[in-house]
């Protein structure tokens, strides 16, 4: 009898049944995924299909770690669909249908956040697209900022600020104002103060807790925000309302192009947290819309 060799690969006729059995076994863990960040189970089933069919047209062999690869990509898929729902003002909630529950992360916060079930879908519908990413792949998920980042197109700084700015809120934080217009109006009041440098008119207008970020620097209370806010009268001149991934914002523009914007958060009728971006790379990465 002559030696006999184990075959270097599975039959072409095999690989796509052990493709898909593969598959399979991370499903309940891409729909977790999928549902913590869309809210809608069958939204849910829409992006981990498509994760499949990309899949199924890959070059599985060149995956080393298919379960990042997938959580990835359903992440690319969701944040897509988020995105456009913002854009058509469209924000389905499933809160009917029972949430697959995710493996516990190592971190507290992660514990923390996966206990809170529906009620966490409901403080999740506040946040930007990339807010719930990085809250729910990291917090949730324990998928590192480095990957995070590769899905945003941001850095991993700026990805770990995105998950604690969500953190911050399923802590506690009252949810924001959900009405555009009326955050338009209180973003319009803010700047209006600004231009004008009127301390007093700024102060009615934001939170008493709330936070200002830049990069690694935070300021936090009303009086010293707008301490802050008043020394920029300046550049008022070129600031324009618009949008930041989503989020009602003020964008300065020079040239016809955004060089800097500032993203609020609402609380009620007050602002509760602005997020400043100043760097130019770090700009050209936002979905900046102006209004």
């Amino acid at each position: 009898m002559g030696d006999f060799e184990f075959p270097r690969q599975f039959p072409r006729r095999q690989d796509g049944e052990f493709l898909a059995a593969r598959f399979e076994s991370h499903r309940p863990r891409l729909h977790a995924v999928a549902h913590r960040m869309l809210g809608s189970s069958a939204e849910a089933d829409d992006a981990v299909q498509e994760a499949w069919v990309r899949l199924s047209r890959t070059d599985s062999e060149k995956v080393e770690n298919l379960a990042g690869w997938l959580t990835t990509v359903v992440g690319r898929v969701c944040l897509d669909m988020l995105r456009s729902r913002t854009s058509r003002a469209e924000e389905p909630l499933d809160l009917g249908a029972p949430v697959p529950a995710a493996a516990p992360g190592p971190e507290q916060d992660a514990l923390l956040a996966d206990s809170v079930g529906a009620a966490l879908l409901v403080v999740l519908e506040t946040l930007t697209p990339a807010e719930r990413l990085a809250f729910v792949l990291h917090d949730l998920f324990a998928v590192p900022f480095e990957e995070i980042a590769s899905i945003v197109g941001r850095t991993p700084t700026a990805a770990r600020q995105l998950a604690s700015r969500a953190r911050r809120r399923v802590r506690g934080a009252p949810a924001p104002d959900g009405d555009p217009a009326r955050q338009r109006v209180v973003a319009d009041a803010f700047l209006a103060a600004v231009r004008e440098g009127d301390f007093e008119a700024l102060v009615k207008v934001l939170d008493p807790d709330v936070v200002a970020r830049s990069g690694e620097t935070v300021t936090a209370g009303a009086a010293a925000v707008a301490t802050g806010a008043t020394s920029f009268a300046h550049f008022a001149a070129f600031a324009r309302p618009a949008l930041v991934d989503g989020a009602t914002a003020i964008a300065l523009v020079v040239d016809g192009r955004p060089v800097r914007t500032l993203a609020f958060t609402f609380v009620g009728d007050r602002i509760a947290a602005i997020d400043i971006v100043t760097e130019a790379e770090q700009v050209a990465l936002l979905d900046v819309r102006l209004v």
